[in-house]
């Protein structure tokens, strides 16, 4: 009898806001949605682990979000919140299956939280795997600038992106490099495959990350993250926070973010940091299921 093979995924795009948008669909239609939305600097191969878990039981859909992986980039360099979360509604609407189930990470879980919470009639359940924007006390911090500082910060660090475009890496190898250095929790499996889904080769043989560099900037008018809790408010399935004990992301619970939620609960991962997922895949994945 012939071994079955790994599920693998097929790549589709959709436009939205002119911009050519690119996810991944690990089949199984006729499976409830389930859509995995990947953090900044991120791409959406950096779920196939998650994706390959849960696709018996769900049709996986993994987006690239506009800047990322195989996605598009802004003309104007300009990756505003509300563009993302148009993004996804675009691509939700696209399935005609709803409610969704979502799961997040980091930018990713923001984006996610924010759109069940305009549209909670069509979110059965939720992850958000340190998604809830920045800490109360940073919030604070920001709203301590005046508007003109923030937009002139932003001019600073938008001509600093311009001046600097990608670093290039001569091999495959001081790429690998360079993403166990962002995360040492990483196995050199993992390092290979975020890397080799993560980066473009150029034409003089060197590779550089697929994000947009502008990306590093913020919108001088920010995302917002004092805000958030009145969408959060909205939200009326449950919501399954996630944190790595070892991030610097923090914690819900205690900062009293939690409280603004109808039905969530908090999960902790011991020796994880911000990509949890990645850091304690097998408890992560137990964890997951059970709250599906």
């Amino acid at each position: 009898m012939d071994t079955p093979t790994a599920p693998t995924p097929t790549s589709h795009y959709f436009t939205s806001l002119r911009t050519r948008l690119h996810y991944l669909d690990w089949g199984n239609s006729a499976a409830p949605l389930l859509v995995l939305v990947h953090g900044g600097f991120d791409h959406g191969r950096s779920w196939d682990w998650t994706a390959r878990a849960l696709s018996k039981d769900y049709h996986v859909i993994v987006p690239d979000l506009r800047g990322h992986g195989d996605s598009g980039w802004c003309n104007d360099g300009g990756y505003a919140m509300h563009h993302y979360i148009y993004d996804l509604a675009q691509l939700i609407a696209l399935q005609g299956r709803d409610p969704v189930t979502i799961v997040g990470h980091s930018l990713g879980g923001s984006i996610s939280l924010r759109y069940a919470g305009l549209f909670p009639e069509k979110v059965a359940k939720l992850v958000a795997i340190e998604g809830l924007g920045m800490a109360p006390a940073i919030v604070q911090q920001q709203q301590a600038k005046s508007p003109p500082e923030r937009w002139l910060n932003w001019i600073e660090e938008r001509r600093a992106s311009a001046s600097k475009p990608h670093r290039p890496y001569p091999t495959i190898e001081a790429a690998i490099g360079r993403m166990r250095e962002r995360n040492e929790f990483l196995s050199l499996e993992q390092s290979l495959h975020l890397t080799i889904h993560g980066t473009n080769r150029n034409e003089d043989g060197s590779y550089s990350w697929k994000f947009d560099p502008y990306l590093k900037t913020a919108p001088p008018h920010g995302s917002l993250d004092e805000q958030l809790p009145e969408f959060w408010s909205q939200i009326t399935c449950p919501v399954l926070l996630c944190l790595g004990l070892d991030s610097w992301a923090s914690n819900p619970m205690k900062d009293g973010r939690a409280a603004h939620f109808t039905d969530a609960r908090l999960v902790e991962f011991a020796d994880a940091g911000h990509w949890l997922h990645h850091d304690q895949f097998e408890k992560f994945i137990e964890e997951l299921r059970a709250f599906l």
